[in-house]
Protein backbone atom coordinates (compact mmCIF):
# COMPACT_ATOMS: atom_id res chain seq x y z
CA UNK A 1 0.00 0.00 0.00
CA UNK A 2 1.34 3.37 -1.50
CA UNK A 3 2.20 5.92 2.10
CA UNK A 4 0.71 8.73 2.39
CA UNK A 5 2.67 12.42 2.09
CA UNK A 6 4.64 13.07 5.48
CA UNK A 7 5.42 16.88 5.41
CA UNK A 8 6.78 16.71 8.88
CA UNK A 9 10.16 14.70 7.71
CA UNK A 10 8.82 11.77 9.76
CA UNK A 11 10.25 8.69 7.87
CA UNK A 12 7.55 6.34 6.50
CA UNK A 13 8.80 3.08 6.46
CA UNK A 14 8.97 1.34 9.58
CA UNK A 15 11.72 -0.81 8.46
CA UNK A 16 13.79 2.00 8.38
CA UNK A 17 13.82 2.30 11.98
CA UNK A 18 16.36 -0.15 13.84
CA UNK A 19 14.70 -2.06 16.65
CA UNK A 20 11.68 -0.57 15.51
CA UNK A 21 9.66 -3.76 17.62
CA UNK A 22 11.92 -2.84 21.01
CA UNK A 23 10.20 -1.73 24.01
CA UNK A 24 11.85 1.82 24.20
CA UNK A 25 10.20 2.83 27.96
CA UNK A 26 9.60 1.17 31.05
CA UNK A 27 5.95 2.04 30.42
CA UNK A 28 6.30 -0.37 27.76
CA UNK A 29 6.07 1.89 24.85
CA UNK A 30 8.07 1.02 21.92
CA UNK A 31 9.21 2.83 18.78
CA UNK A 32 5.61 1.38 16.95
CA UNK A 33 3.74 3.25 19.29
CA UNK A 34 5.75 6.04 19.00
CA UNK A 35 4.85 5.97 14.84
CA UNK A 36 1.28 5.41 15.65
CA UNK A 37 0.93 8.69 17.94
CA UNK A 38 2.74 10.58 15.40
CA UNK A 39 1.20 9.22 12.36
CA UNK A 40 -2.44 9.70 13.86
CA UNK A 41 -0.83 13.81 14.58
CA UNK A 42 -0.06 14.33 11.26
CA UNK A 43 -3.53 12.85 9.71
CA UNK A 44 -6.31 13.29 12.15
CA UNK A 45 -7.46 9.93 10.76
CA UNK A 46 -7.42 6.42 11.75
CA UNK A 47 -6.97 4.70 8.68
CA UNK A 48 -4.16 7.13 7.40
CA UNK A 49 -2.25 6.05 10.46
CA UNK A 50 -2.94 2.46 9.24
CA UNK A 51 -1.77 3.29 5.92
CA UNK A 52 1.53 4.84 7.00
CA UNK A 53 2.06 1.84 9.49
CA UNK A 54 1.22 -0.75 6.71
CA UNK A 55 -1.14 -2.35 8.97
CA UNK A 56 -4.77 -2.53 8.81
CA UNK A 57 -7.47 -0.43 10.08
CA UNK A 58 -8.44 -3.12 13.43
CA UNK A 59 -4.79 -3.27 14.15
CA UNK A 60 -4.27 0.11 14.42
CA UNK A 61 -7.11 0.78 16.92
CA UNK A 62 -5.75 -2.14 18.66
CA UNK A 63 -2.07 -0.12 19.16
CA UNK A 64 -4.02 3.26 20.10
CA UNK A 65 -5.96 0.71 22.59
CA UNK A 66 -2.48 -0.28 23.87
CA UNK A 67 -0.56 3.06 23.99
CA UNK A 68 -3.75 4.20 26.75
CA UNK A 69 -3.79 0.69 28.72
CA UNK A 70 -0.06 1.77 29.33
CA UNK A 71 -0.49 5.25 30.10
CA UNK A 72 -3.59 4.70 31.57
CA UNK A 73 -5.03 8.13 30.01
CA UNK A 74 -6.87 8.65 26.78
CA UNK A 75 -4.74 10.08 23.52
CA UNK A 76 -7.48 10.31 20.92
CA UNK A 77 -11.28 11.54 20.84
CA UNK A 78 -13.25 10.39 17.78
CA UNK A 79 -15.26 12.68 15.31
CA UNK A 80 -17.58 12.67 12.61
CA UNK A 81 -14.76 12.53 10.49
CA UNK A 82 -11.27 11.22 11.97
CA UNK A 83 -9.96 11.87 15.56
CA UNK A 84 -8.49 14.43 17.33
CA UNK A 85 -5.64 14.19 19.83
CA UNK A 86 -5.79 14.95 23.57
CA UNK A 87 -3.47 17.23 25.56
CA UNK A 88 -2.13 13.80 26.43
CA UNK A 89 -2.03 12.28 22.92
CA UNK A 90 -0.84 15.61 21.78
CA UNK A 91 2.08 15.72 24.59
CA UNK A 92 3.63 12.20 23.25
CA UNK A 93 2.92 13.18 19.62
CA UNK A 94 5.44 16.04 20.34
CA UNK A 95 7.84 13.63 21.87
CA UNK A 96 7.13 10.87 19.69
CA UNK A 97 8.68 12.90 17.09
CA UNK A 98 11.59 13.67 18.74
CA UNK A 99 12.78 10.34 19.25
CA UNK A 100 11.93 9.24 15.91
CA UNK A 101 13.71 12.26 14.13
CA UNK A 102 16.68 11.20 16.24
CA UNK A 103 16.58 7.64 15.88
CA UNK A 104 16.69 8.98 11.75
CA UNK A 105 19.87 10.64 12.34
CA UNK A 106 21.42 8.11 14.52
CA UNK A 107 20.54 5.98 11.46
CA UNK A 108 22.33 8.29 9.51
CA UNK A 109 25.30 9.12 11.31
CA UNK A 110 26.20 5.56 11.57
CA UNK A 111 25.72 5.19 8.19
CA UNK A 112 28.36 7.74 7.09
CA UNK A 113 30.77 6.33 9.88
CA UNK A 114 30.51 3.46 7.91
CA UNK A 115 31.14 5.08 4.69
CA UNK A 116 33.82 7.31 5.99
CA UNK A 117 31.39 10.55 5.42
CA UNK A 118 31.26 11.45 8.67
CA UNK A 119 32.75 10.82 12.26
CA UNK A 120 35.78 12.04 13.98
CA UNK A 121 39.68 12.32 13.19
CA UNK A 122 42.81 13.22 15.20
CA UNK A 123 46.35 13.37 13.90
CA UNK A 124 49.62 14.84 14.72
CA UNK A 125 52.23 16.78 12.84
CA UNK A 126 55.62 18.32 12.43
CA UNK A 127 55.60 21.62 11.19
CA UNK A 128 56.04 21.40 7.71
CA UNK A 129 54.12 19.04 6.07
CA UNK A 130 51.70 20.39 8.64
CA UNK A 131 51.88 23.67 6.58
CA UNK A 132 52.60 21.80 2.98
CA UNK A 133 50.58 18.33 3.15
CA UNK A 134 47.98 18.15 5.84
CA UNK A 135 46.17 21.69 5.55
CA UNK A 136 45.53 21.48 2.09
CA UNK A 137 44.17 17.68 2.44
CA UNK A 138 41.89 18.73 5.44
CA UNK A 139 40.42 21.30 3.37
CA UNK A 140 39.68 19.24 0.70
CA UNK A 141 38.41 16.73 2.29
CA UNK A 142 35.83 19.08 4.81
CA UNK A 143 34.73 20.65 1.34
CA UNK A 144 33.49 16.80 0.11
CA UNK A 145 32.54 15.52 3.82
CA UNK A 146 31.66 18.89 5.96
CA UNK A 147 30.42 16.58 8.94
CA UNK A 148 34.16 15.25 8.91
CA UNK A 149 35.26 16.30 12.39
CA UNK A 150 38.76 16.90 12.26
CA UNK A 151 41.47 17.63 15.09
CA UNK A 152 45.16 18.23 14.74
CA UNK A 153 47.95 18.99 17.04
CA UNK A 154 51.55 20.57 15.47
CA UNK A 155 53.86 19.75 17.98
CA UNK A 156 57.46 18.20 17.40
CA UNK A 157 57.72 14.09 16.94
CA UNK A 158 58.64 13.27 20.36
CA UNK A 159 55.66 14.28 21.55
CA UNK A 160 53.44 13.36 18.68
CA UNK A 161 54.21 9.50 18.60
CA UNK A 162 53.69 9.38 22.23
CA UNK A 163 50.37 10.64 21.73
CA UNK A 164 49.85 8.31 19.02
CA UNK A 165 50.77 5.20 20.97
CA UNK A 166 48.61 6.26 23.75
CA UNK A 167 45.89 6.60 21.54
CA UNK A 168 45.30 9.78 21.38
CA UNK A 169 45.77 10.34 17.12
CA UNK A 170 44.59 8.03 14.44
CA UNK A 171 48.07 8.88 12.56
CA UNK A 172 50.88 11.57 12.40
CA UNK A 173 53.29 12.92 9.58
CA UNK A 174 56.40 12.87 11.78
CA UNK A 175 59.82 10.82 12.40
CA UNK A 176 60.06 7.66 14.77
CA UNK A 177 61.76 9.12 17.89
CA UNK A 178 65.43 7.42 18.03
CA UNK A 179 64.61 6.08 21.36
CA UNK A 180 61.35 4.43 20.61
CA UNK A 181 61.44 1.01 18.98
CA UNK A 182 60.08 1.53 15.18
CA UNK A 183 58.79 -2.22 15.19
CA UNK A 184 55.61 -0.92 17.25
CA UNK A 185 54.90 1.25 13.54
CA UNK A 186 53.95 1.33 10.15
CA UNK A 187 55.79 3.98 8.41
CA UNK A 188 55.75 5.52 5.00
CA UNK A 189 58.76 8.53 4.22
CA UNK A 190 56.70 11.08 2.07
CA UNK A 191 58.90 13.81 2.21
CA UNK A 192 62.02 15.49 2.94
CA UNK A 193 62.20 19.08 5.06
CA UNK A 194 64.79 21.68 4.49
CA UNK A 195 65.14 24.87 6.64
CA UNK A 196 66.36 28.09 6.34
CA UNK A 197 66.95 30.81 9.30
CA UNK A 198 64.51 34.00 10.08
CA UNK A 199 65.06 37.27 11.48
CA UNK A 200 63.30 40.81 12.07
CA UNK A 201 63.31 42.70 9.29
CA UNK A 202 66.07 45.33 9.49
CA UNK A 203 68.29 42.45 11.61
CA UNK A 204 71.96 43.17 10.98
CA UNK A 205 72.05 40.04 8.55
CA UNK A 206 68.83 40.62 6.72
CA UNK A 207 69.29 42.73 3.14
CA UNK A 208 65.60 42.55 3.16
CA UNK A 209 65.16 40.48 -0.31
CA UNK A 210 62.28 37.40 -0.53
CA UNK A 211 62.96 34.13 -0.03
CA UNK A 212 65.87 33.17 -2.64
CA UNK A 213 67.85 36.47 -3.13
CA UNK A 214 70.29 38.49 -1.94
CA UNK A 215 73.86 37.95 -0.39
CA UNK A 216 74.48 35.04 1.20
CA UNK A 217 75.47 35.00 5.34
CA UNK A 218 78.27 33.09 6.71
CA UNK A 219 77.20 30.43 9.25
CA UNK A 220 80.26 32.55 11.45
CA UNK A 221 78.26 35.44 11.23
CA UNK A 222 75.55 33.97 13.33
CA UNK A 223 77.06 32.45 16.07
CA UNK A 224 77.15 35.76 18.09
CA UNK A 225 73.23 36.53 18.06
CA UNK A 226 70.97 35.24 19.94
CA UNK A 227 68.89 31.97 19.08
CA UNK A 228 65.39 30.34 19.12
CA UNK A 229 65.75 26.83 18.92
CA UNK A 230 63.18 23.57 19.29
CA UNK A 231 64.53 21.18 22.20
CA UNK A 232 67.29 19.34 21.90
CA UNK A 233 66.35 16.08 20.62
CA UNK A 234 64.57 17.28 17.82
CA UNK A 235 65.84 17.31 14.08
CA UNK A 236 65.72 20.38 12.96
CA UNK A 237 67.83 21.74 16.36
CA UNK A 238 70.25 18.54 15.30
CA UNK A 239 70.51 19.64 11.74
CA UNK A 240 71.36 23.42 12.54
CA UNK A 241 74.10 22.24 15.20
CA UNK A 242 75.45 19.55 12.56
CA UNK A 243 76.52 22.66 10.46
CA UNK A 244 78.32 24.44 13.57
CA UNK A 245 80.00 21.36 14.47
CA UNK A 246 80.89 20.52 10.70
CA UNK A 247 82.57 23.72 10.36
CA UNK A 248 84.46 24.27 13.43
CA UNK A 249 82.38 26.84 14.65
CA UNK A 250 81.75 27.28 18.40
CA UNK A 251 77.75 26.57 19.02
CA UNK A 252 75.54 29.56 20.00
CA UNK A 253 75.26 30.13 24.02
CA UNK A 254 72.61 32.54 24.14
CA UNK A 255 69.52 30.22 22.92
CA UNK A 256 65.35 30.00 23.93
CA UNK A 257 64.31 26.87 23.96
CA UNK A 258 60.77 26.20 22.54
CA UNK A 259 58.37 24.25 20.66
CA UNK A 260 56.04 26.68 20.17
CA UNK A 261 56.21 28.86 16.38
CA UNK A 262 54.24 31.26 17.38
CA UNK A 263 56.81 32.25 20.25
CA UNK A 264 59.47 31.67 17.50
CA UNK A 265 58.10 34.35 15.47
CA UNK A 266 56.96 36.63 18.55
CA UNK A 267 61.23 36.41 19.73
CA UNK A 268 62.58 36.61 16.17
CA UNK A 269 60.19 40.20 15.46
CA UNK A 270 60.87 42.05 18.38
CA UNK A 271 64.66 41.00 19.25
CA UNK A 272 67.71 40.39 16.76
CA UNK A 273 67.75 36.73 18.01
CA UNK A 274 67.85 33.81 14.78
CA UNK A 275 65.50 30.67 14.28
CA UNK A 276 65.40 28.26 11.91
CA UNK A 277 62.70 26.97 10.31
CA UNK A 278 61.13 24.63 7.38
CA UNK A 279 61.24 26.18 4.36
CA UNK A 280 57.34 26.23 4.13
CA UNK A 281 57.17 27.80 7.42
CA UNK A 282 59.27 31.00 5.61
CA UNK A 283 56.91 31.22 2.58
CA UNK A 284 53.81 31.74 4.71
CA UNK A 285 55.81 34.01 6.36
CA UNK A 286 57.02 35.59 2.93
CA UNK A 287 53.51 34.78 1.63
CA UNK A 288 51.35 38.77 1.29
CA UNK A 289 48.38 36.75 3.37
CA UNK A 290 51.05 35.90 5.76
CA UNK A 291 53.58 37.77 7.89
CA UNK A 292 55.06 39.88 5.50
CA UNK A 293 57.05 43.02 6.30
CA UNK A 294 57.85 41.88 9.72
CA UNK A 295 60.32 38.82 9.30
CA UNK A 296 63.07 38.19 6.51
CA UNK A 297 64.62 35.01 5.31
CA UNK A 298 68.44 35.43 5.73
CA UNK A 299 69.94 34.14 2.86
CA UNK A 300 73.05 31.53 3.41
CA UNK A 301 75.85 29.87 2.17
CA UNK A 302 75.01 26.36 3.76
CA UNK A 303 72.08 24.37 3.15
CA UNK A 304 69.84 23.41 6.11
CA UNK A 305 68.50 19.41 5.46
CA UNK A 306 66.72 17.57 8.09
CA UNK A 307 66.03 13.87 8.90
CA UNK A 308 62.72 13.22 6.15
CA UNK A 309 59.37 12.78 7.80
CA UNK A 310 56.85 9.69 7.63
CA UNK A 311 53.27 8.68 7.55
CA UNK A 312 53.01 6.47 10.55
CA UNK A 313 50.31 4.75 11.95
CA UNK A 314 50.55 2.10 15.26
CA UNK A 315 50.71 -1.40 13.52
CA UNK A 316 48.08 -3.39 13.45
CA UNK A 317 45.54 -0.39 14.67
CA UNK A 318 43.07 -0.52 12.22
CA UNK A 319 42.09 3.66 11.44
CA UNK A 320 38.26 4.67 11.22
CA UNK A 321 36.69 5.28 7.89
CA UNK A 322 37.40 8.77 8.44
CA UNK A 323 40.73 8.34 9.41
CA UNK A 324 41.86 5.88 6.61
CA UNK A 325 39.72 8.63 4.41
CA UNK A 326 42.12 11.76 5.36
CA UNK A 327 45.58 9.25 5.60
CA UNK A 328 44.77 7.76 2.04
CA UNK A 329 44.20 11.42 0.76
CA UNK A 330 47.21 12.69 1.95
CA UNK A 331 49.17 9.76 0.57
CA UNK A 332 47.40 9.53 -3.03
CA UNK A 333 48.89 14.15 -2.68
CA UNK A 334 52.88 12.68 -2.19
CA UNK A 335 52.54 10.12 -4.80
Amino acid sequence: MAALGNPRGISDSYDELPGAGETLLRSGLSLRHMRMIAALDDHGRVSAAAQVMNISQPAASRMISEMEAVLEVKLCERLPRGITLTPYGKALARRARSILLEMREADREISELKAGKGGSVFLGAVTAPAIELAVPAIREIRRLYPRIEITMQVETSNVLARELIATRHDFIIARIPDDLNPRLFESRVIGVEKACLIVRRGHPLSNGHPLGTGKAVRLEDTAAYDWVFQSGGSPLRQAMESNFLNRNIALPDRILNTSSLLLTLVMVAQSDAIAPVSIQVAKFIQNPDGLAGAIDVVQTEFDIEVRPYSLITVKNRALSPAAKMLHDFILREVG
